[in-house]
């Protein structure tokens, strides 16, 4: 039995024949339709009045909506079972639906629009499935600090972060970036993270603990074994930093230091952290963090597209400008 939808002409005659009076089974009858039809029609498209004890049925209402429901199942049959699997693999890569939309518009793949893909996953998650929990959390609201106080001793002969070449300070060319230690809970293990403020590609290194020779060794490994050029770093004023002059000297590279206390002044930085918080929550013990699983979290960030850079990777956006 095949089943046609009620047409513009026929909603008109049920909300003709129902001021009249006519009871449902008897329209049902006159339009030739099925009783359960007539009552879901109306039960779907009246609405209650406050002023009225018996609810109106507007058919030009009901006509649109019935329109916009087929044009969205048109849609969502454009959509294969092939292309949902593709949505799956990237929102377990933790891609937000913004970045999946921006992404395959800009290389040609399908584009579903960032409803249906929330859409889809909560109707996973309805499902027992664990798409959801891919999704990031929404950042908790800072404290704002009163009169804090810089009690980590001071650095020799730094150079404060106005003094920046144009090139880092504006984000014009690669190689200026942004490093600083992340602690966890309880223990004295870290991690170190170098982020560049023209692309967001990111180093991400395991330290044993928060002294000068931890950082300095583990930033030798990164620098040494990176292609990309390091003209500049920009730190806070942790006592971790005390010997960069061992790093400047080293690598060639200058380092420049914000003002105690103003992390806005590193936002790329405390961005990307907060990306990192994702895999490695605030009170997480970092006793057990490996290199390995640094290397996998910087590879998931610098493989995940950015919307301040068109939607393109940082690991993509970094090898065109050095191209």
């Amino acid at each position: 039995m095949n089943y046609t939808h009620l047409t513009e002409n026929e909603r008109y005659m049920m909300s003709a024949l129902r001021k009249q009076g006519i009871s449902v089974v008897n329209i049902a009858k006159e339009l030739g339709r099925h009783k359960s039809t007539i009552y879901r029609e109306f039960k779907r498209n009246s609405r209650y009045n406050a002023y009225r004890p018996n609810p109106s049925y507007q058919p030009a209402r009901a006509q649109q909506r019935a329109r916009n429901r087929l044009s969205r199942s048109r849609r969502n049959k454009r959509y294969t079972k092939h292309d949902f699997k593709i949505i799956d693999a990237l929102i377990m890569l933790d891609w937000s639906p913004d970045q999946i939309v921006g992404y395959c518009r800009l290389h040609g793949y399908p584009v579903m629009s960032h409803e249906l893909i929330y859409q889809h996953i909560w109707t996973d998650k309805a499902n027992g499935g664990m798409l959801w929990k891919h999704l990031r959390q929404s950042p908790k609201q800072r404290r704002k600090r009163y009169n804090a106080k810089d009690s980590r001793g001071r650095i020799a002969a730094k150079r404060h972060i106005t003094e920046r070449p144009k090139q880092a300070e504006l984000r014009l060319e690669p190689g200026h970036w942004e490093i600083d230690t992340v602690i966890g809970r309880g223990t004295k293990h870290c991690i170190v993270t170098l982020v560049d403020r023209m692309t967001g590609y990111t180093y991400i290194g395991q330290l044993d603990d928060r002294t000068t020779v931890s950082l300095n060794a583990r930033m030798t490994e990164i620098v040494t074994r990176s292609n990309l050029p390091f003209r500049t770093i920009t730190a806070d004023n942790g006592t971790e930093f005390n010997q960069y002059q061992e790093i400047e000297n080293k690598h060639k590279c200058l380092f420049y230091f914000a003002t105690p206390y103003h992390s806005w002044e590193r936002g790329t930085n405390e961005n990307t952290n907060g990306l990192i918080r994702q895999y490695l929550p605030k009170k997480t013990s970092m006793a057990h963090v490996t290199q390995r699983l640094c290397s996998q979290i910087a590879y998931k960030l610098n493989n995940r597209p950015r919307q301040r850079l068109g939607y393109k990777t940082p690991t993509e956006y970094i090898y065109e400008q050095l191209l």
